[in-house]
């Protein structure tokens, strides 16, 4: 873009204005699940408690040292995360609803948010124009359709960011500097697919590429990809690649072995408050 205003004006519109999702909140999460991809305590990306848990460790109410707070793992969380297999997919619709919390919660919270005013404005623009179209249809029957409709054709997006994650790799703490690269590698799976398909990934399919280089366009991720292939042979590394299917078949897999531990009974349970997944902001 032309400048830093410009940079501002556009992500704005098109994250609050357009979708209801603030950019802040956006930044601050993503910059963090870029820094330490797939870390149990500080990657925002891996802490869904009470909802879902991709590791046994979380079993242990783990500090995230993200939102600074404990994700308390009780007797509501046991249950939920004991049928997450089953649970993922029909979650996914409603995922967005999560997104619309966690920027009301960020907006209003205590922390320090930059251009907190403009990113609030932004989302009052999108609470004013999507209620106001949504209730230019003529009955509530497809007043309904029509908002479930776009959190369905959304769930794509949703379940394409757990499958480049859940079934990867986890670790507790910080990478190191010389071990960076080598948690990037271990922590991200790539979709692979025909030139063609593009189109529906959204360069989400090459996630090391992009996690790699962020500020890489996405149009040159399939580019760079035979020199990430090589630099992971090199310095023998896993360069993961898997079709759409067997993505989600590893994600269903890690997220059923978690639920089958949730549900020994021999596991201590710890008594602590609920919904540590919405109310992350304290």
């Amino acid at each position: 873009m032309s400048s830093r205003g410009f940079n501002k004006f556009a992500q704005i519109l098109t994250g609050n204005c357009l979708t209801g999702i603030s950019i802040a909140w956006w930044k601050w999460t993503h910059n963090a699940h870029h820094i330490a991809v797939n870390s149990l305590d500080h990657d925002p990306d891996l802490q869904h408690m009470p909802v879902f848990a991709v590791s046994s460790k979380l079993f242990n109410s783990m500090t995230s040292y993200f939102y600074g707070r404990k994700m308390t793992f009780d007797s509501v969380a046991r249950f939920l995360v004991s049928y997450q297999h089953w649970t993922f997919y029909p979650i996914m619709p409603v995922a967005r609803v999560n997104l619309y919390l966690q920027t009301f919660l960020l907006l209003f919270s205590k922390r320090k948010v930059p251009n907190r005013l403009e990113n609030i404005i932004g989302i009052l623009v999108f609470w004013t124009w999507y209620p106001l179209m949504v209730s230019c249809l003529p009955n509530w029957g497809e007043r309904v359709m029509f908002v479930l409709a776009g959190f369905t054709v959304c769930s794509v997006q949703h379940i394409q960011f757990c499958l480049n994650h859940f079934g990867a790799n986890v670790y507790e703490g910080l990478p190191q500097a010389n071990d960076w690269f080598e948690k990037q590698t271990k922590g991200t799976i790539d979709i692979s697919c025909s030139s063609w398909m593009d189109w529906f990934y959204g360069g989400l399919q090459f996630q090391l590429e992009h996690h790699l280089f962020p500020r890489l366009p996405r149009c040159q991720l399939r580019n760079i990809s035979p020199l990430v292939k090589d630099l992971c042979k090199k310095h023998n590394l896993p360069y993961r690649s898997l079709s759409f299917w067997d993505a989600n078949v590893t994600t269903i897999k890690t997220l059923r072995a978690a639920a089958l531990q949730a549900r020994d009974l021999a596991n201590p349970m710890p008594k602590n408050l609920l919904w540590e997944a919405v109310n992350t902001h304290g």
